[in-house]
């Protein structure tokens, strides 16, 4: 085998070495990204596979249902009939929206206790989005006209 060959296969060796772990990086980083949205009564009928996936759950928070303690939040969801324990630890505070009845979507990973447990909490606040009423006239803000 001549040198140049020698130097053709050990350079195609690391390239190919370079592409498969990228190709290993980019498979692992989507698969860890990757959430699944179910609704709480589908969550509750995945049986084995609801422990193994990042999931999001979405519904209202439940009124009187919210504990704070340091930077761990509890509170319960509501969809339709159904309710689910949440407890959000991440690492940033709850939004200014979070609050009761307001909408909520938790990302995270469902318990074996029964508990869902979010890493990620977005809300928003239901009636911030809810259509006016008719008479009622906003007064402009400063620097409109």
């Amino acid at each position: 085998m001549s040198t140049q060959s020698s130097r053709f296969l050990r350079f195609g060796g690391a390239i190919a070495l370079i592409l498969v772990s990228l190709a290993y990086l980019a498979y692992t980083g989507v698969q860890q990204s990757k959430s699944y949205y179910v609704t709480i009564k589908e969550l509750r009928g995945m049986g084995n596979d609801a422990y193994t996936k990042r999931l999001r759950v979405a519904g209202n928070v439940q009124p009187g249902s919210i504990k704070r303690v340091g930077i761990k939040v509890e509170f319960l969801l509501v969809e339709n009939d159904q309710t689910l324990p949440v407890v959000y630890t991440g690492s940033e505070a709850p939004p200014d929206t979070f609050k009761d009845n307001s909408q909520a979507l938790a990302d995270g990973s469902f318990g074996r206790d029964g508990v869902f447990h979010a890493k990620q909490l977005q809300a928003k606040c239901a009636s911030k989005y809810a259509p006016q009423q008719p008479g009622i006239t906003t007064a402009p803000t400063k620097g409109t006209t």
